[in-house]
């Protein structure tokens, strides 16, 4: 601690872009001037890239706050937080970095606003190594406004790798606090359904490769249920660059949503971009949980936030949850168990996340 900044060590456990999200967001909510050094320290490129620097923009922009360090390559940065107010705000990656990442590390912050914000987030909106957009809207959308509170986000543009160019606008009003989760009751799989999409300069006959050989795919295990997996040619004005890729949604008797997805490119056969995203939807179906790999790491700063209880039962954990765990508990006052699930079938991989939330209230509210 330097006077009382918090320091966080951004080189640990999966030492990427999610350690500077998480703290920075909750150095946001919980006004604590932060320090985070050895940013990225592991990676090929360490330091900020540009969708970290914009994302830790925006969140100074939305509370007034004092960033120094906040340069490209920059492997140290200290934050000072000032009062969240809502409003307009932008941000740019200016490049295809994630627009979905920007959304992660805003969208805690706005919620204790003073007033309603409406975020214009420009950037990829299909990237790799980061939830497509649609996977936003699809997924952790629904799931998340279950700690009441609801959010409105629409697709300007789209944008692919390696220009971006893509746009979303996120509307969302404050919140007074929290509700807790309860995710343990998987339920039965009642619908499967999805989007298979080219853009710019590829032929609609992809997306139906891609479709066709996620439905054989997923035929395999589950035969009784109508798959509805839509090929579509994104409209030449919403869409920036050439890209493809495909989601797939299992929704679930009890509310749950669970994906799998893929993208595609250059010298990738269509198939395989279809049967790597069913693949990885029967996998996320496999371990019982009621949440897939990539919406876990996502809940963990609303649990900390929320107030009382919040259980979701999971799969495997993955080094992004743990490491959202870490830094939340850091942080917060929240509490954190994960607990493995033997009596159910000792072979199965199965969890539940358990967070005693630290009951954060809005000032403003």
């Amino acid at each position: 601690m330097d006077g009382d900044r918090v320091e966080i060590d951004g080189g640990i456990m999966e030492g990427g872009g999610q350690i500077l999200r998480v703290s920075t967001a909750l150095s946001c909510l919980l006004g604590l001037p932060l320090r985070v050094r050895r940013i990225r320290a592991g990676r090929n490129q360490p330091g900020l890239r540009p969708q970290h620097l914009s994302g830790l923009e925006i969140v100074r922009d939305l509370c007034d706050g004092k960033l120094n360090g906040g340069e490209i390559g920059s492997t140290e940065i200290t934050f000072t937080p000032g009062k969240i107010k809502g409003g307009t705000h932008i941000a740019d990656t200016k490049t295809a970095g994630s627009v979905c990442l920007l959304m992660q590390v805003a969208m805690p912050c706005v919620l204790f606003a003073a007033s309603p914000s409406e975020l214009h987030l420009k950037g990829g909106t299909n990237a790799e190594m980061a939830p497509q957009i649609d996977y936003t809207v699809m997924v952790f959308k629904p799931i998340v406004e279950k700690f009441n509170f609801t959010f409105n986000c629409d697709i300007k543009r789209r944008g692919y790798y390696p220009q971006g160019g893509g746009e979303v606008v996120v509307q969302m009003s404050p919140v007074k606090e929290l509700s807790p989760i309860n995710l343990t009751e998987r339920g039965t799989v009642t619908k499967i359904y999805g989007r298979a999409f080219v853009a710019g300069a590829l032929p609609i006959k992809l997306a139906k490769e891609m479709s066709a050989a996620a439905v054989r795919c997923i035929r395999k295990e589950i035969r009784d249920l109508y798959i509805n997996i839509q090929p579509v040619r994104e409209p030449d004005d919403q869409a920036v660059g050439t890209g493809s890729g495909i989601i797939i949604v299992a929704e679930t008797s009890t509310g749950c949503f669970l994906a799998g997805s893929s993208l595609g490119k250059r010298g990738k056969n269509a198939d395989k971009v279809g049967i790597e995203a069913a693949e990885m939807l029967l996998q996320n179906l496999k371990h019982g949980g009621t949440v897939d790999d990539s919406l876990q790491d996502q809940l963990i700063i609303f649990m900390a936030l929320a107030k009382g209880v919040s259980r979701v039962k999971s799969g495997p954990i993955t080094l992004h949850t743990q490491t959202a765990i870490h830094f939340a508990e850091q942080l917060t006052k929240a509490k954190f168990t994960v607990t493995k699930l033997e009596e159910e079938d000792p072979g199965n991989n199965t969890y539940i996340i358990e967070c005693q939330g630290m009951g954060m209230i809005n000032p403003n509210l």
